[in-house]
């Protein structure tokens, strides 16, 4: 690559060059997969199989010092690294003179498609309705007070699925702005706009997404600093504005490799992996689980009678043994409600698994429901209950069943604690105000967020 110099390119200053060489470092070690764990998750990913999942979790990545999700600290380290960096660099490089135009026009490169891939990434996903999801039967009995506030806002984002595809469409619109240099400034200055609310949202609703919509804020900053002080010249303070000093000029097979690479990178991650999240969103959605369930039961229950050891409880709200309903899911989850408190799942973060048993959206963020998983041994007539809890893995239940009708459902078994039961569940033919506004019911034809 060479330069076209269009005017006379401005010395740096010394205290500029200090800081860029930070600045450099600094964002390389954020953007680039340096961290090993990286590379154990990329080559235990099968290649020539991937899922979207995949794809996604390897497109999210970011180093992380520790075991759990990325944090400030990790900045912090890195940002010692980086001025560790810059001092050596400073002592090698003191006798020269030159700027850093260049290295900053690749810095700048290495943020924009580092960005825009993250927007793919998440915006593949809005454009699908995966990433919030239509709440589940069990969410639609819960009480509002049992969620917590990033599930409520989920749930929220959830029941519109329109405006979660509208969102996913502007995230893909702005990676595509930005992978061309005379259009990367203004994706990033809409980005800011746009990933400000998320990151107040992140910060509002408590969600876990904060430390990585506050990094990818920060790369569109850097992308639009090479702009910025010319726009605010221009439109803020009205002033005579130089155009850019430094303009990167393509050659021989320098220009014909770039544009291999960006058709390469076009392909890969707008038209594979749309076509992969597409079918994915289709047949694998990875909030929920995909196992499918006892067929034709799904719906929510009251339970008309319960026996524990012999003796019948009646219905209470006090109760701390008695199931007050249960839902059976379209997927093989059994959710109960009872007076004895759930164990909540605080888990806030955005987790793409391929594994049904590590897909807990439908228990994160809320008290209100015991969640199981569900084995059914259609020959036997039996159900082996699993809590979904990750700390309550060990609970199970053993469960004959019996349908004598396609309303009815009765359980005889043990629990985890040994005691006999015996359930008799009525199905609950309830209509949904949901369902019913978005198919035209009531006075308002149609759903607004």
């Amino acid at each position: 690559m060479s330069n076209v110099i269009t005017a006379e390119t401005p010395a740096w200053k010394d205290y500029e060059k200090i800081g860029f060489r930070v600045i450099f470092i600094y964002f390389l070690l954020q953007a680039l997969p340096f961290d090993w764990k990286f590379y154990s998750y990329l080559f235990s990913t099968p290649i020539f199989n991937l899922h979207y999942e995949d794809i996604f979790n390897l497109a999210n990545f970011t180093t992380r010092f520790g075991a759990g999700p990325a944090t400030y600290a990790d900045w912090g380290i890195l940002l010692i690294i980086a001025v560790a960096g810059a001092i050596v660099w400073t002592y090698t490089d003191r006798q020269r003179t030159r700027t850093y135009d260049e290295a900053f026009y690749w810095l700048r490169v290495i943020l924009r498609y580092r960005l825009a891939l993250a927007l793919l990434a998440y915006g593949f996903l809005k454009l699908y309705a995966l990433q919030a999801p239509y709440p589940s039967l069990s969410s639609l009995n819960t009480p509002y007070g049992d969620f917590n506030r990033w599930k409520l806002f989920s749930l929220s984002l959830g029941i519109v699925p329109s405006y979660e595809l509208f969102l996913g469409g502007v995230e893909i619109g702005l990676a595509l702005l930005l992978l061309f240099r005379k259009t990367a400034s203004i994706g990033a200055f809409m980005f800011l706009i746009f990933c400000g609310n998320i990151f107040v949202s992140n910060l509002a609703y408590e969600g876990g997404d904060q430390v990585y919509s506050l990094l990818l804020i920060t790369y569109a900053f850097v992308i639009l600093s090479f702009d910025l002080q010319r726009i605010i010249r221009l439109l803020i303070l009205q002033q005579p504005t130089a155009a850019a000093t430094f303009k990167p000029v393509f050659e021989g097979i320098r220009k014909n490799g770039r544009w291999i690479l960006k058709t390469a990178f076009l392909l890969f991650f707008v038209v594979i992996y749309g076509v992969k999240t597409g079918v994915g969103a289709k047949h694998d959605p990875y909030q929920y689980p995909t196992t499918k369930g006892l067929p034709a039961i799904s719906g929510l229950y009251n339970v008309a009678t319960f026996i524990v050891n012999g003796d019948t409880l009646a219905y209470s709200l006090t109760d701390s043994l008695r199931w007050r309903n249960v839902v059976f899911e379209e997927w093989n989850t059994i959710s109960i409600r009872t007076n004895k408190p759930a164990l909540v799942d605080s888990n806030n973060l955005h987790l793409v698994k391929r594994d049904n048993a590590e897909r807990l959206y439908e228990i994160e963020g809320t008290s209100g429901r015991h969640y199981y998983s569900y084995a059914a041994d259609t020959t036997q007539h039996l159900l082996t209950l699993q809590n979904r809890h990750p700390a309550l893995s060990a609970e199970t239940l053993s469960l004959h069943y019996s349908r004598p009708d396609t309303n009815r459902v009765i359980l005889t078994g043990t629990t985890y604690s040994r005691d006999s039961i015996y359930v008799v569940l009525e199905k609950v033919n309830k209509k949904y105000l949901l369902e019913e506004v978005a198919n035209g019911g009531g006075r308002n034809r149609k759903l607004k967020l």
